[in-house]
Parts: structure tokens; C-alpha cells; sequence
């Protein structure tokens, strides 16, 4: 199982969307905070971002830059440091304006700072600890060279975005999907080469993916930290020190927020009875299962279900 790729669906919801601009000197755009989060790269010229969480330093964007902001904290992006900032405004569902996509057979303009970006709705009820860690912003400077299958996905969105072809409204959500997810693997790839502790390093440790993966291709397994070590080649001891360590949490616990989480999504997405809910999260009694649930998510398994549903027929 890719826990990453299971880490993104466990918080996905509704449509990611996108925009592909052009800008001339002056302008400055200051973005308001969100439930989701949102990406920029830089196509051509460079830009100033100004971090959530000030006063952090500004970065300085150049062409080819990919900046990814998880946490959905406000924001402003602008040509210089002294440019007035411009609030952009939500609009009714509570997203970021749909842009006008820069025109590709639009004369080039050496002066303009052309730039791709995308928003993604995000549950933030009960996050993945692996997107919770991140950063208040991840930087891939413009080595993105570094990482062809990224920049090919760049070059796609782009031309999708800017030509309108038939199957474009099929296509950019995929895109848009398989951006979070390049950008993040990129991001986690370079710093695994220094982390010594959190997600990073987890996932560049063979034993601990192997426990992480073994946990989420079966949640209803009863695991034993024992067993879960004997699969990573570990002691039982040495295992749970250097799982706790990475992770952030001991094997079990994190099994039981992995447990929840499915049951949650079983909840959500299905309309299987509550006992085979149960027993696909790893609980052979029913009773069991809506404590374990109601202490993790605050309600019971039914009233989750119901308010699931209601939330639906809006």
C-alpha cells in the first residue's frame, strides 16, 4: 500500500481547481486563509512571496519555482516587497475566484511574471499526521529539473489550462490530483537526504514503510508490535523506539488513528452495516468498535453516518 497516496485521499474532498495568469509590475495579492490548501509555480520572471506565520523572511520566487502552502494560512504573492497589496476575495462556496487563464498565443512580454497555481479542499477534521507535520510552506526552487516527472506534469497542466482541448475539464482535476501529490513526493524525497526524525525520514526508512505499509494494506489484521517488527526485520524493542521516534506516535497507536480514519471513510463512503464496518477496522465486537470510534471522533458511529448524510442532502 503508498501510505503517501493513502495519507492524500484520507483528507481529499470535493474539486481541486486552478488558474494560469500573466501579471505586470505593479501587483500584489494578498490571499485570505482557507480550509484547503494551494500551490504557485513560476513559469517566467519571478515574484515575492510573503509566508503565512509572519514575520518569516519573504522568498523570493524565480522562474521555474514551485511553492506548495499545506495549511490553508493566508498569504500575499507580489512583484516587490514595497507593492500595495490587493485582498482576494472568496467567493460564495468559500474558494479562491476562477482566474482568466493566460492566453498561450498571447505576445510574450519579458516584463510579465506568468505563473501556474491550484487549490485543494482539505479535511482538516481529523488530518493525516503526515500532511499535519508539513511546513508552513515547501519550497522546490527551480532545480524542479531535478524531478522530470514534475515538470512534465507542469508542462501538462499548463497546456491544458491554456488551450482549452476537448477532455479539458476531465483532465485538469487529474492533473491538479497528481500535482499534490508529485509536489509532495518531491518535497519529501529532498529532505529525507537530512531529516533524522518525522514523516521524511519514516518513509525513507525501509522498516518502518514496511510497517506503515503492512498497517495500511490491513487495517482488520490484529497486529502485534511484535509481528509488525518481525515483518520490518526488527527486535520488538528496537522497532517500537525507532517507529515512535519517526512516526511520532508508538505502532499501535498510530494502527488505531489508521483504524478510525478507515472506519470513518467506510462511513462515509458506503452504506455497509456498522458490524461489518467494524470488523473491516479491526474490531470483532461491535461494542467495541463504537467506543473506540466515539473516543477518536467524538460521536458515535450511527450519529457519524447520519450527519455524513445530512451534510450530503444540502
Amino acid at each position: 500500500m503508498d501510505v503517501l497516496s493513502d495519507a492524500i485521499t484520507a483528507m481529499r474532498t470535493g474539486q481541486p481547481h486552478s488558474g494560469h495568469t500573466r501579471k505586470l509590475a505593479p501587483w500584489g495579492l494578498r490571499f485570505p486563509s482557507t480550509p484547503g490548501a494551494g500551490f504557485h509555480v513560476v513559469l517566467q520572471g519571478s515574484c515575492w512571496l510573503l509566508p503565512p506565520g509572519s514575520p518569516e523572511a519573504p522568498i523570493r520566487l524565480d522562474t521555474g519555482d514551485v511553492v506548495l502552502l499545506p495549511h490553508g494560512r493566508g498569504y500575499a504573492l507580489a512583484d516587490a516587497l514595497d507593492t500595495a497589496l490587493v485582498d482576494v476575495v472568496l467567493g460564495p462556496d468559500g474558494l479562491l475566484p476562477a482566474q482568466r487563464p493566460a492566453r498561450t498565443d498571447a505576445p510574450a512580454d519579458p516584463a510579465a511574471t506568468v505563473t501556474l497555481c491550484g487549490a485543494y479542499q482539505l479535511d482538516r477534521v481529523r488530518p493525516h499526521p503526515l500532511l499535519a507535520a508539513l511546513p508552513p510552506v515547501l519550497h522546490l526552487p527551480s532545480g524542479i529539473d531535478r524531478h522530470p516527472a514534475l515538470r512534465a506534469l507542469v508542462d501538462l497542466l499548463t497546456g491544458e489550462l491554456g488551450e482549452h482541448r476537448p477532455g479539458s475539464h476531465a483532465a485538469v482535476p487529474a492533473l491538479l490530483d497528481a500535482m499534490l501529490l508529485l509536489v509532495l513526493r518531491a518535497w519529501l524525497a529532498e529532505t529525507a537526504c537530512t531529516a533524522t526524525t518525522g514523516w521524511a525520514a519514516a518513509l525513507g526508512d525501509p522498516a518502518i514503510t514496511t510497517a506503515l505499509s503492512e498497517i495500511h494494506a490491513d487495517p482488520a489484521h490484529p497486529w502485534t508490535v511484535e509481528e509488525l517488527g518481525a515483518r520490518a526485520g526488527l527486535s520488538r524493542a528496537a522497532f517500537a523506539r525507532r517507529f515512535t521516534t519517526l512516526v511520532g506516535q508508538p505502532p499501535l497507536g498510530y494502527l488505531t488513528w489508521w483504524r478510525m480514519t478507515t472506519a470513518g471513510r467506510l462511513l462515509h463512503e458506503s452504506d455497509a452495516p456498522l458490524r461489518t464496518v467494524a470488523q473491516q477496522s479491526g474490531y470483532l465486537s461491535e461494542f467495541a468498535f463504537a467506543k473506540a470510534f466515539k473516543r477518536e471522533h467524538g460521536t458515535s458511529p450511527g450519529r457519524y453516518r447520519a450527519q455524513v448524510a445530512g451534510q450530503r442532502g444540502r
